[in-house]
C-alpha cells in the first residue's frame, strides 16, 4: 500500500511539474520577446489619413505612428515600422512579422477570432463621399440602397462590410487601396465612396469641388491594438498604457496634431 502512494505521489509530482513547465511556455508574452529583443515590430498599412502615412521623403507619419514610437520608448525599446498590405495583416502578425497591429483597425467579430484586442483607443465609423451630381438626391446612405449606383472602396475593410450590409443592392466596386477606391467617383466611375470618416473628411477638405461628403457616421467602429491570442500580459500592458497616455495628456497631444490640424498635409501630398 505504501509503495502504491509512493508512486501514485510521484507520479502527481511529475504530472505536475510536466503542467507547470507547459503552462511556463505557454505563459511566454511577446511582451517579453519585444524587451528581450529591444525591438517593438509594428505592422500598418500606409495611405490611411491621418493615421498612417508616407511623406514624401519616405518617412512614415501619423497618428498611430506617433502612439507607437511613444509606447516603444516608454520602455525603452526601438519602433521597427513594419508596412503590410491590408489583406495580409492579419497573417503578418500570426507569423511573427511584426509584433503588434496599430492600424487603424476596426474591432469585429470575425477579427476577434483570429487576433486579440486591447480597450479601443479612438472610435470612429464610416461616411461616404458622394458624387457631385447627387447632391440633393442622395441625403442617406439609405438613397444608394439601388441598384442603379455603383459603390466604391478598398479590399478587406469595414467600408467593404458596411456597403454590403447596409446598402446590399448597390453595386459594390473594390480596390487594393484607398485612393484607388475614391478615385473612382471623381473620374465617374462610382457614384459614392465609403470609407472611415476620419479619412474621407480630410480628403474631402483638399477635394471640394469634385466631392460631397455625407459626414453623418451611419457605423460605430472603435479601433484597437491588435495582438496574437492568449498574451494576456501584453493585453494588461496595452490598456494600462492606453489608460495613463489619456490621463497624463499624451494622448490628448497626439490626437490634436492629427485631427485638430492640417499643417502635415503638406509633408504628404
Amino acid at each position: 500500500m505504501k509503495k502504491f502512494i509512493k508512486t501514485a505521489v510521484a507520479g502527481v509530482v511529475l504530472a505536475g511539474s510536466t503542467l507547470l513547465s507547459a503552462q511556463s511556455f505557454a505563459a511566454e508574452s511577446t511582451l517579453e520577446h519585444i524587451i528581450s529583443s529591444g525591438e517593438m515590430k509594428v505592422c500598418f498599412d500606409a495611405g490611411y489619413m491621418p493615421f498612417e502615412m508616407k511623406t514624401k521623403d519616405g518617412r512614415f507619419v501619423g497618428f498611430d505612428i506617433d502612439l507607437s514610437k511613444h509606447m516603444a520608448r516608454s520602455i525603452g525599446v526601438k519602433y521597427v515600422p513594419v508596412n503590410t498590405a491590408w489583406d495580409g495583416i492579419i497573417p503578418a502578425l500570426q507569423t511573427d512579422k511584426c509584433d503588434i497591429i496599430i492600424a487603424g483597425m476596426t474591432v469585429t467579430p470575425e477579427r476577434n477570432l483570429k487576433v486579440n484586442f486591447a480597450d479601443p483607443y479612438i472610435v470612429i465609423g464610416q461616411s461616404i463621399l458622394l458624387s457631385p451630381k447627387l447632391e440633393g438626391k442622395v441625403k442617406t446612405y439609405k438613397d444608394l440602397n439601388n441598384s442603379k449606383y455603383t459603390i466604391a472602396t478598398k479590399l478587406g475593410t469595414t467600408g467593404a462590410e458596411a456597403a454590403k450590409n447596409y446598402i446590399p443592392r448597390a453595386k459594390l466596386s473594390l480596390f487594393d487601396t484607398e485612393v484607388d477606391a475614391v478615385l473612382q467617383v471623381t473620374n465617374g466611375k462610382a457614384d459614392a465612396f465609403v470609407y472611415d470618416f476620419p479619412y474621407n473628411a480630410i480628403y474631402n477638405s483638399q477635394h471640394k469641388d469634385q466631392l460631397k461628403h455625407l459626414d453623418k457616421p451611419f457605423t460605430y467602429e472603435p479601433l484597437a491594438f491588435a495582438i496574437k491570442q492568449d498574451d494576456p500580459n501584453f493585453l494588461n500592458f496595452l490598456n494600462n498604457y492606453l489608460r495613463q497616455i489619456k490621463g497624463d495628456g499624451t494622448y490628448q497631444r497626439i490626437y490634436n496634431k492629427w485631427f485638430e490640424s492640417d499643417s502635415w498635409l503638406k509633408q504628404v501630398q
